[in-house]
């Protein structure tokens, strides 16, 4: 069973709106968010920063020479047989986004997902532009896990691809896509397969981050699992507990993505070109295999934690039987000698020359005697 792509209808029903008709909505929406306040606004860009990292107009699978303007590269692709743009933002502000949008002819709802960068795995379809959303993660290296150590960092890719456009905004350094756009360019007939093709490109990168995360997640599982069973085990709950979050935030990246490469992948959906719904079955292999090990760690993880939990209360068990045999121990000396202190005049052995070292003696071998059937029955 595949499953359904969301399809939003433009406010317009009925006609083809061009770029220009959504400015009135995406400005609404700028001046609602403003009217909320700080606490849903995303973080502006610095001043004259702007979020534009690369625009690039690909023909004929060929990277065109100059600097492009985002529009005059949208304009370029529209009059060219196999061509199109893509635009890579960073983190971009509200208002730059809005400008974007009014261009590229993009939905408001989708933009202001893009802004937020709150957004769960997902795949949606508003016209003719898909809105495809990647988690992304990668492994932070540390000397040893810690309390607050930070194995995953996480961030997101927001992906629109039109008919002839390419729009990535990336929030966080998780996944830098530099390296995607060179070694793409370096493969013109997957370039010729059109956006899709970045877009496969792209999401084959977060895929592969994935795989490495977690080959570098289970050598600290395996760490950590010595560490608890070892017989001079002192590994602290706090640091299981660290990993078992940090686990848990890498899964929410990967998990969700399951459904929208089915939609990707599926013989039903003729918006992905079919050579590159092939390339988007390998990276569908992947993240299963990488869904897999995270499951797997998940429940590891889960007994590591059990385990050590079993192990604390045993060591407490142990502890509370060795103080109940000193206890009985020092209650023999404490028995004897507060009966000799009540000082009654009629007392057995009181006037003996020898009663005060025969008692010490009678204690330390009771006490003795005490400690070696404590001993010989692991009490102490």
């Amino acid at each position: 069973m595949t499953d359904r792509v969301e399809r939003v209808a433009p406010p317009s029903a009925g006609r083809v709106l061009k770029p220009r008709a959504w400015v009135a909505p995406v400005r609404a929406m700028a001046r609602r968010r403003g009217a909320d306040g700080a606490r849903d606004a995303a973080p502006p860009s610095a001043p004259g920063r702007s979020a534009v990292v690369d625009c690039a107009l690909y023909v004929d699978g060929r990277r065109q020479p100059g600097d492009w303007d985002y529009a005059e590269a949208l304009q370029a692709a529209r009059g060219a047989e196999h061509g199109f743009v893509w635009l890579g933002l960073h983190e971009p502000s509200l208002d730059e986004m809005t400008a974007i949008a009014a261009t590229y002819g993009l939905h408001e709802l989708a933009v202001e997902d893009a802004v937020k960068a709150q957004q769960r795995p997902k795949l949606e379809l508003f016209n003719e532009v898909s809105f495809l959303v990647l988690r992304t993660a990668r492994y932070c290296e540390h000397a040893e896990l810690t309390e607050t150590s930070e194995v995953v960092e996480t961030g997101q890719v927001m992906l629109f691809i039109g008919p002839n456009f390419l729009i990535s905004v990336r929030h966080g350094d998780a996944c830098r896509l530099s390296p995607v756009r060179a070694d793409l360019e370096t493969k013109q007939e997957l370039l010729l397969q059109g956006p899709w093709a970045v877009a496969y490109a792209i999401t084959d990168r977060v895929v592969d981050l994935y795989l490495e995360v977690a080959d570098r997640l289970e050598d600290d599982l395996d760490t950590l699992e010595a560490e608890v069973f070892d017989r001079q085990a002192s590994g602290r709950i706090q640091r299981i507990y660290q990993m078992k979050r940090e686990l848990v935030e890498f899964k929410r990246a990967v998990t969700p993505l399951q459904r929208p490469l089915m939609t990707l992948t599926s013989q039903m959906n003729r918006d992905v070109p079919k050579e590159v719904r092939r390339y988007f079955r390998d990276v569908q292999d992947h993240l299963s295999r990488t869904v897999e090990q995270v499951n797997s760690y998940d429940d590891l993880l889960n007994s590591i934690l059990q385990a050590r939990l079993a192990q604390v209360t045993v060591d407490q068990n142990n502890d509370m039987r060795k103080i109940a045999a000193w206890a009985a121990i020092a209650a023999v000396w404490t028995a004897i000698a507060g009966i000799y202190g009540m000082n009654f005049d009629v007392m057995p052995e009181l006037r003996m020359t020898y009663g005060y070292p025969v008692v010490l003696a009678l204690m330390l071998a009771i006490s003795l005697a005490l400690y070696r059937w404590f001993r010989r029955n692991g009490w102490l």
